[in-house]
C-alpha cells in the first residue's frame, strides 16, 4: 500500500512538471498562472503546493528534472560513440542543437524561461549545470592525456566557453522555431571551430 502511494505521488509530481513545461513554453514563466499549470497536469490548483512551495520552486525542480534527463542521455550517447575525442565533442554539440527540433518545449524552457526567474539566476546553486560542464571538462582532460588536445588550455574554461556558445546558438534556433535552419550544417561549423582550436599543434 505504501509503495502504491509513493508511486502515485511520484506520478502526480511528474504530471505537474510536464504541465509546467508545456505552460511555460506556451505562455512564458511570468504570464503562466499556477492554475494553468494545474489544468495542464490534470490536478486541483492546491495540489501544486503539496509538491512545490511556489512557482519559482517549481521552475527550479523542473530544471533539475529535465537536466538530469539531458545528462543521462548525453552520457549514454557518448558511450556509444566509437573513435576519437573529437567525434564525442561533435556529438555533444549535435545533441545540444537537436533539442530545438526534438524537444522544442524543453529548449525554450532552458534558453528563455529560466532567465525570467530572479530566484534561479541569483540564488540557485546550479549543480546540474556543473554536472553538464564536467562532461566536457573530462573529455578535454582525456584528450590532453592522449596528446590530441593542446595542453595549454584550461578544461574548465573550455567547458564554459563551449556551453556559452552552444546555449546562444540553441537560443537562436529556439526563437526561430528552427525554421529554415540547417541544424546539421550548424553543428558541423561549430564543432569545426572548437575542434580546430583544441587540436594539439
Amino acid at each position: 500500500m505504501a509503495e502504491a502511494k509513493r508511486a502515485q505521488s511520484s506520478d502526480k509530481r511528474q504530471r505537474i512538471l510536464e504541465g509546467a513545461l508545456k505552460a511555460f513554453a506556451r505562455k512564458g514563466f511570468y504570464n503562466t498562472k499556477v492554475s494553468e499549470i494545474a489544468s495542464e497536469a490534470g490536478v486541483a490548483d492546491g495540489t501544486i503546493y503539496l509538491y512545490f512551495k511556489n512557482k519559482d520552486d517549481l521552475l527550479i525542480s523542473l530544471f533539475e528534472d529535465r537536466m538530469e534527463w539531458v545528462i543521462e542521455r548525453l552520457r549514454s550517447e557518448l558511450a556509444e560513440v566509437e573513435g576519437d575525442i573529437f567525434k564525442k565533442i561533435h556529438r555533444i554539440i549535435e545533441l545540444h542543437f537537436r533539442l530545438a527540433t526534438d524537444q522544442a518545449d524543453l529548449a525554450e524552457f532552458i534558453t528563455v524561461e529560466l532567465r525570467q526567474s530572479a530566484k534561479f539566476v541569483k540564488e540557485y546553486k546550479n549543480q546540474r549545470f556543473v554536472d553538464y560542464l564536467v562532461i566536457i571538462e573530462e573529455l578535454v582532460a582525456e584528450g590532453q592525456k592522449e596528446g590530441v588536445i593542446r595542453d595549454d588550455v584550461d578544461s574548465r574554461l573550455v567547458s564554459r566557453a563551449m556551453f556559452g556558445a552552444l546555449d546562444e546558438v540553441l537560443l537562436q534556433l529556439t526563437l526561430s522555431k528552427a525554421a529554415g535552419m540547417d541544424v546539421e550544417r550548424m553543428t558541423a561549423q561549430v564543432a569545426d571551430l572548437f575542434v580546430e582550436g583544441l587540436k594539439s599543434r
